[in-house]
């Protein structure tokens, strides 16, 4: 479909997913100004109560303001001041505000903000901008945990918390299909990497916005130039398949076979084809009697601190406007 909107753009996922990539194409429009992990929604919405107070928008502003990834917009916080004061003083306004002024000093006609898993607060989103379109990421959970494991020394604390991640994820992003089915779009990795010109294009026609042969080159994002790889860098301005199938040679059979045994269904659901792994002997009677069942129990434990924590960050739907 076509989105007909200037409404804000949200790029989410969970990460190692593809959203940097996105990112730095949606970047290259000449019409979009993209802002990275603003957090908005986890940190900042609703925090403070009802902005019609003059307290709790000093509090407010003052949290905005002390948030390093918030200072390359730069922001006039007495401009955002005295314009939330001619209208209600919503969070929505307020984040608006801020983005809208840096895509006006950037010349660009619409903005939008690439933080990782704002599929939770979809509900938020769309309550705030009737108008907004957001872009959900999804990858290969055996890929993405290979990504993972490569570039950091704790991989996400292990297995079970990372396949609990792409399960809580994906099923968030179907429901919110479901739910917004014209203003949420979920876009596999792979099919990215695979057909990039035809899937951007897709993208734009989805924002509505007309796609730009320049995108790309990601020239709006140059610290994506080189790509963002967790096994090396890629040829600067390319869009590579190598990551694509990268798990069979970087993870052990037994992580592949764990995946696949408590992301299969939902992984068949979007496209990825489950493997054969042959364990033998021993490593085979380890794995199903001691392994996977103690790393189920980790990921469904997982799963549920998950849930808690989501029910303590979000604040009620409903707009917190003065009176």
């Amino acid at each position: 479909m076509t989105g007909g909107t200037d409404g804000p753009l949200f790029v989410c996922g969970a990460e190692r997913s593809g959203t940097s990539l996105m990112y730095a194409l949606l970047s290259s429009h000449s019409r979009l100004s993209m802002v990275r992990r603003s957090n908005m929604w986890r940190w900042f919405h609703g925090k403070y109560g009802d902005l019609g107070d003059p307290g709790n928008l000093d509090r407010a502003i003052a949290a905005l303001s002390r948030y390093k990834r918030l200072a390359p917009l730069d922001p006039d916080w007495e401009r955002i001041r005295r314009e939330l004061a001619s209208g209600p003083p919503t969070y929505g306004r307020l984040f608006d505000l801020l983005h809208r002024h840096h895509a006006e000093r950037l010349g660009r006609a619409r903005w939008g903000d690439k933080s990782l898993h704002s599929e939770y607060y979809a509900e938020a989103i769309f309550e705030e901008y009737p108008d907004a379109r957001v872009i959900h990421m999804v990858r290969d959970p055996r890929d993405r945990y290979a990504s993972i494991a490569n570039r950091y020394d704790q991989p996400s604390k292990g297995i079970p918390s990372a396949t609990g991640r792409w399960l809580a994820s994906v099923r968030t992003g179907e429901e919110n299909l479901r739910r917004y089915a014209d203003r949420y779009r979920v876009v596999r990795f792979e099919d990215l990497l695979e057909d990039p010109v035809a899937v951007t294009s897709q993208v734009c026609a989805f924002i509505g916005e007309p796609f730009e042969p320049e995108m790309m080159e990601m020239a709006g994002a140059p610290e994506h130039s080189s790509g963002n790889s967790s096994f090396g860098d890629l040829a600067p301005k390319s869009i590579s398949t190598a990551p694509i199938g990268r798990y069979r040679t970087a993870l052990q059979g037994t992580e592949i076979a764990f995946i696949q045994r408590a992301a299969g269904r939902d992984m068949r659901r979007l496209g990825y084809a489950l493997d054969p792994v042959d364990l033998q002997g021993a490593a085979r009677w380890r794995f199903a009697a001691v392994t996977a069942p103690r790393d189920a129990c980790r990921m469904r434990a997982w799963l549920l601190r998950q849930r808690r924590e989501q029910a303590r960050e979000r604040p009620p739907v409903a707009r917190l406007e003065a009176g």
